[in-house]
């Protein structure tokens, strides 16, 4: 079992990084769709391909105006480095119709509202295909919304096992194993006296090496 004083001591050296960049998630929040909706598409690409793999491909799609028009072929086309490419063009381009035209959704109201987070996930994996439990929290974590949900990714889990607070890596989570490991998650944040929002990227660079999201 790792070394809880490690642990604070890791966090106190990468604290102030960790707050800046908790805060720059927290202006995302506040911006309009043109800055929310990059954030979702990034969520979609998330599964199974790398973080910067993922923020590249937004990048490209904003950079050839797909994200907002591009038709399916096209948005997967600029997909590189990304996993399972087609399938998540599909998922964007059925995210996109759910909040742009006649009669769509209107993400700013959405998430402006004034919504508790975890009504918010539960609203983003009802309703927007291809965001579960983690890809719901990450999204809101990186608005700067859901700052006290968990993202259990792997790299999440395999900390979380390290530091005794699960039994096991699990290969997939259930909506009440999420939840049940989300608990436990939040448990332990309060014990070692890290905050859920630090100590998710904590964790994050600890395996990566930065600070990213």
């Amino acid at each position: 079992m790792s070394d809880i004083e490690e642990l604070r001591s890791a966090y106190k050296g990468r604290k102030d990084v960790i707050e800046n960049r908790l805060r720059e998630f927290e202006k995302v929040g506040k911006g309009k769709f043109k800055v929310l909706f990059p954030e979702l598409v990034y969520c979609l690409l998330t599964p199974q391909s790398r973080a910067r793999n993922c923020d590249a491909a937004v990048r490209k799609l904003q950079e050839r105006g797909l994200l907002l028009k591009g038709n399916e072929d096209k948005i997967a086309d600029a997909l590189s480095g990304v996993r399972f490419k087609n399938t998540k063009a599909e998922r964007i381009v059925g995210a996109r119709d759910l909040f742009v035209g006649e009669g769509a959704y209107d993400l700013e109201m959405i998430l402006q509202k004034g919504t508790k987070p975890r009504v918010l996930r539960d609203w983003f994996v009802t309703n927007v295909k291809g965001l579960g439990y983690k890809e719901s929290s990450h999204f809101l974590r990186n608005i700067g919304v859901g700052l006290d949900l968990a993202i259990l990714d792997r790299h999440i889990l395999k900390n979380l096992w390290e530091y005794g607070v699960i039994r096991e890596v699990p290969q997939s989570l259930t909506k009440k194993q999420y939840l049940e490991t989300e608990k436990k998650m939040r448990k332990f944040s309060n014990k070692i006296g890290i905050e859920m929002r630090a100590l998710d990227l904590l964790f994050w660079s600890m395996e990566t090496g930065e600070v990213f999201k």
